[in-house]
């Protein structure tokens, strides 16, 4: 076995076509369009290349056939922030084999470690944590857009080569034919009926207004997370145009006191209901395919990507405003019948409690992990900060 670095077209399309290996016969798994991948290491596209780096290596065979994956990278607007200096890798996929395995995990180490890295966290993105982020540890069920899937032997090899549960995230699932808590629809009733608040969904028309109004409520409601760096404005553009083919304004909220943007909603239907079908390839043909199943409403699920309130409009019942008036939204798609509340980690005990109180079920759980270099410094626990339940205080202390 023999590990190379990603330099070329050749080197390339295997680390895109390795999956056709790892997952052979595998009906959950779906695989992101190559477009989706390759944007993510291009300086071009990819916003995080101002601030840092990256790298892709493949794993071949002895008869040079594609048998694994890996990428690593720095982010040095986080790389310091912890205990340590920390860089990331992800976008592993591997045959079932240990050796194999530690051989990739052995270049991203040495890459990491030649650049002043002490651990590494893994598996994930080099870009916003929305996408290709933790380690899929229970539910391996078809995967919603963007979410991690892998196979269950991937635990072993994480965690007998030195990672260790830097943070769990956890997935709920809304069945929208059963209706929601009686109570959670008393407190929504309470809020809308607030002269003060008003709920608007998004427009592409207005997208400079609601993009800053995002940035605004995001930048207020995490500023208490561990290691937290503003959204970008450039991030959410990028997004944008990404998601047009397919996202529904009417399912991305924002709620605003007076005229001050307070919280915000996003979710977008689920499109790996239909890249599924594409075995990563957006061709003319699959785009015209992708009309047709849009029509058909082969999208019978959405995935909620990420919400947001700020700290002093905490714990008022905001979220439940949202869903009030997304109650109608969704009562006018009756093809969507599930809602993917993804994914909340353990250190957001709020959003935890927010997605019981709608009667959420669990879904699915990943693991962030960090792999700590020196050995002798690797079982010293080291867990993610929680946001604290009462920022809403903190914020008027501060």
């Amino acid at each position: 076995m023999k590990i190379l670095p990603v330099i070329d077209k050749s080197t390339t399309a295997m680390f895109l076509d390795v999956v056709k290996v790892v997952y052979k016969g595998d009906n959950n798994y779906v695989r992101p369009l190559d477009v989706q991948i390759e944007e993510v290491f291009n300086p071009q596209k990819n916003k995080f290349f101002s601030h840092g780096e990256a790298i892709r290596f493949v794993l071949v065979d002895d008869n040079g056939g594609a048998i694994g994956r890996v990428a690593a990278f720095i982010n040095e607007k986080k790389a310091t922030g912890f205990v340590q200096p920390t860089g990331g890798m992800g976008f592993f996929e591997c045959i079932n084999n240990r050796e194999a395995a530690y051989m990739l995990f052995d270049a991203a180490r040495d890459w990491l470690a030649e650049r002043g890295m002490e651990a590494m966290d893994g598996p994930i993105n080099f870009g916003e944590n929305d996408n290709f982020w933790g380690l899929l540890v229970e539910g391996f069920s078809q995967p919603a857009f963007g979410m991690q899937y892998n196979p269950p032997y991937y635990v072993a090899f994480f965690e007998s080569y030195g990672f260790r549960n830097y943070f769990e995230q956890v997935t709920n699932i809304l069945d929208l034919q059963k209706p929601f808590p009686e109570r959670f629809w008393k407190i929504a009733g309470r809020v809308v009926s607030r002269e003060d608040y008003s709920f608007r969904h998004f427009s592409v028309k207005e997208a400079d207004k609601f993009i800053d109004d995002l940035i605004e409520v995001y930048n207020d409601a995490w500023r208490f997370h561990e290691n937290f760096t503003p959204m970008e404005a450039e991030v959410l553009y990028n997004t944008l145009n990404d998601a047009k083919s397919f996202m529904d304004e009417e399912m991305i909220w924002y709620a605003y006191h007076k005229d001050e943007p307070i919280a915000f909603f996003v979710m977008f239907p689920d499109i790996n209901q239909i890249i599924k079908h594409f075995k990563g390839k957006m061709n003319l043909w699959n785009k015209l395919r992708f009309v047709y199943y849009k029509w058909t409403k082969e999208m019978t699920r959405s995935r909620v990507v990420i919400m947001g309130v700020k700290p002093q409009y905490q714990r008022l019942g905001i979220e439940s405003g949202i869903f009030w008036h997304l109650r109608d939204v969704m009562a006018k798609r009756p093809h969507i019948t599930e809602m993917e509340l993804s994914w909340v980690g353990d250190f957001n005990p709020k959003m935890r409690a927010l997605h019981e109180s709608m009667g959420a079920t669990f879904g699915k759980k990943h693991i962030t992990y960090r792999m700590v270099f020196d050995p002798a410094k690797r079982d010293v626990p080291q867990r993610a900060g929680s946001i604290p339940v009462d920022t809403k205080y903190r914020d008027k202390e501060s």
